[in-house]
């Protein structure tokens, strides 16, 4: 019996002592490899394909975009890190599935008028609406018609949610959809950078979010 147990503590040292040798290489090698090709940094790949002129939106980005984590020395010169850099923006040409973003790869979309409608360190963004079909009554509104954007947020408790306008007077490039008052529309927005984060972010946890006339633009 002595012997067994002997025998099994032993077994069990020699186990201990594998895993600490397993685990004092695995971080030597782990030291080797940053010391060698640098820190890992977060870069943005392409999931699946991406085709040359098409819009990446929201939608887009959460299925065709991923994050990966990869040594510095491999991380090409002007890769994104965060799949918001790419909103709004279009491949020059086709991207295969698996490769870095880079915002030389990338560029506004071309849409008729949109040149002239957006002001600077503006990009296309297109957003879900609720509740813009009068912006549609007697047709589609023109390009680089101005409007605030309205956000309903849902209720806390037994009063009604707030609502507050939270992007004023943006160019408004394109609305399809939303026929009736309160139907559904995707509209395409020129707005800056903390807009667009915000109203992607209220696309998430508000009621509606719904457009207006700007003040200039009402008769």
């Amino acid at each position: 019996m002595k012997n067994r147990r002997r025998r099994a503590f032993g077994f069990l040292a020699l186990a201990a002592a594998a895993a600490l040798a397993a685990a004092t290489l695995a971080a030597g090698y782990g030291s080797s490899v940053a010391r060698g090709y640098g820190p890992l940094r977060s870069v943005v790949v392409a999931a699946e394909p991406l085709d040359a002129g098409s819009s990446i939106d929201p939608r887009r980005a959460a299925t065709a975009l991923a994050v990966r984590r990869v040594p510095s020395r491999f991380v090409p010169p002007g890769a994104l890190s965060d799949p918001s850099q790419a909103l709004g923006l279009a491949p020059m040409a086709n991207l295969p599935a698996g490769g870095y973003l880079l915002g030389t790869q990338l560029r506004p979309p071309r849409r008729d008028g949109a040149a002239t409608t957006l002001g600077p360190r503006r990009s296309p963004v297109e957003i879900a609406v609720t509740g813009a079909g009068s912006l549609l009554t007697g047709g589609s509104p023109p390009p680089g018609a101005r409007v605030d954007v309205v956000v309903v947020e849902e209720p806390r408790g037994a009063g009604p949610g707030r609502t507050r306008i939270e992007a004023s007077g943006v160019p408004l490039i394109s609305l399809s959809g939303g026929h009736g008052h309160a139907g559904s529309a995707t509209a395409i927005l020129g707005l800056n950078r903390g807009q667009a984060l915000r109203l992607i972010s209220a696309q998430s946890f508000a009621r509606q979010v719904t457009l207006l006339p700007a003040p200039s633009e009402r008769g």
